[in-house]
C-alpha cells in the first residue's frame, strides 16, 4: 500500500482502551495529549459490552452475540448484551465528536480483527467459530459491512478527520499455529492456512478507504502476512521483540510500513526519561543499518498496550511520556 508515502502520520499516539468508565473524560485525555494523532479511547471498565470483543461484536450486520457464562456467544436476534455494546459506542462516539471539533489530521478508531473475534466468538454449541471455516467467512463478511458503516459515521462527526483504522489481533499468531484450545480445553483448533488468514485480512482492509493498521501485544508478529495483506502499519509491544523478528523489521521500514512501537509500559511503573524510553528502538535501527534520519519517520511511539488495566493517573502520564519521547526521537535521531 502506497498510502504512507503521503500521509501525515502524527508521532504518537495511543493503542485503545484506557481506565475507568466516563467516556468525556477518557476523550478529553486522548486529545489533549496528542494533538497530532488522536484516538477513539474504549472503557472496558464499564462492563461486557465495553470489551473489545463485545464492542466489536456491536458493529457486526445481520449477526448478534449475547453473553454466556463463557463468553461472547452467537445469538439468532439483537439483544440486550448488543444493544448496551452499541449504546456504549454511540456515547463514545458522541464524546469524540465534542472534543475533535474543527480537528484536521490523522484520527484513529479500534476494532478487533476477524481471526481473534472468530477465536473468541462462540458459536451455539459452545465452541469458537475458528472451528468452521463457513462460520469465519460469515464473521468475516458480516465485520467487514460493520466497519464500512462505522468509518463512515466515524468520518460524518469528524469531517476534518483523515480515519485511520486499527485492527487488534492479539490472537492471530495462535490462530497461525493451531495454538487456540477447543471449549474443553483438551485440544486446539486446527491452525488455518496462511493464505486464507491473508485474504481475510486483505477483505478487512479494503474497506477503509484510509490507511489501515494491525496490531499485536502478542510475540511472533508475523509482520512479513500483514504487509501483504495491505496493512500500512503494524503495531507491537516493542519488548517482546527478538533478533528473529530484524529481517521482517527492517523489510518494513525498508518497504515503507508505518512501525507503531510500544515502548512506554501499560501498567503503572516507573517511567524513565524519554531518550531512555526510544534507546532500544535506536539500537535497533543501528543494528539493521537503517538510515538515522529516517527513524523518526518510520515510527510512531505508543504504550506496549492498552492501559485498561492502568491507573487513570498513570494512564495520563505514560501518554504524555509517548509524546515526549517521540519528540526525543525526533529532536535526537543518531
Amino acid at each position: 500500500m502506497s498510502e504512507n508515502n503521503d500521509f501525515s502520520w502524527g508521532p504518537a499516539t495511543g493503542v485503545g482502551s484506557m481506565p475507568g468508565g466516563d467516556a468525556r473524560e477518557a476523550v478529553k485525555t486522548v486529545t489533549g495529549s496528542f494533538e497530532d494523532f488522536p484516538h477513539l479511547p474504549e472503557l472496558p471498565a464499564r462492563g461486557p459490552g465495553a470489551d473489545m470483543i463485545g464492542r466489536t461484536l456491536g458493529t457486526l450486520v445481520e449477526m448478534y452475540a449475547h453473553l454466556e457464562p463463557s463468553g461472547w456467544r452467537i445469538s439468532d436476534r439483537l439483544g440486550r448484551d448488543t444493544r448496551r455494546a452499541r449504546s456504549w459506542l454511540g456515547e463514545d462516539l458522541d464524546a469524540l465528536e465534542e472534543y475533535t471539533q474543527g480537528y484536521e489530521g490523522p484520527l484513529k478508531v479500534q476494532a478487533v480483527g476477524p481471526w481473534t473475534l472468530a477465536a473468541a466468538l462462540e458459536l451455539r454449541g459452545g465452541e469458537a467459530a475458528l472451528g468452521d471455516p463457513g462460520a469465519c467467512r460469515d464473521l468475516a463478511a458480516s465485520l467487514a459491512e460493520g466497519l464500512r458503516a462505522h468509518l463512515a459515521d466515524v468520518r460524518r462527526r469528524v469531517p476534518g478527520a483523515r480515519v485511520v483504522l486499527q485492527l487488534d489481533e492479539p490472537s492471530l499468531t495462535a490462530v497461525l499455529r493451531g495454538q487456540v484450545r477447543t471449549a474443553s480445553g483438551y485440544r486446539t483448533y486446527r491452525a488455518v492456512d496462511r493464505q486464507v488468514v491473508e485474504g481475510a485480512l486483505r477483505d478487512i482492509v479494503g474497506v477503509s478507504d484510509g490507511p489501515v493498521i494491525v496490531h499485536s501485544c502478542a510475540p511472533d508478529v508475523p509482520f512479513a502476512l500483514l504487509r501483504r495483506a495491505g496493512a500500512a502499519g503494524i503495531s507491537f509491544d516493542f519488548s517482546l521483540l527478538t533478533e528473529r523478528d530484524d529481517d521482517q523489521i527492517g523489510e518494513a521500514a525498508e518497504g515503507g510500513t508505518k512501525l507503531f512501537a510500544g515502548v512506554v509500559g501499560s501498567t503503572d511503573g516507573p517511567l524513565s526519561d524519554p531518550a531512555g524510553s526510544v534507546m532500544g528502538v535506536r539500537t535497533l535501527w543501528r543494528r539493521l543499518g537503517l538510515r538515522p534520519g529516517a527513524l523518526a519517520e518510520s515510527l510512531v511511539i505508543t504504550p506496549s498496550c492498552g492501559l485498561a488495566g492502568a491507573s487513570p493517573a498513570y494512564a495520563r502520564a505514560a501518554l504524555a511520556h509517548c509524546v515526549r519521547a517521540a519528540r526525543s526521537l525526533a529532536d535526537n535521531p543518531e
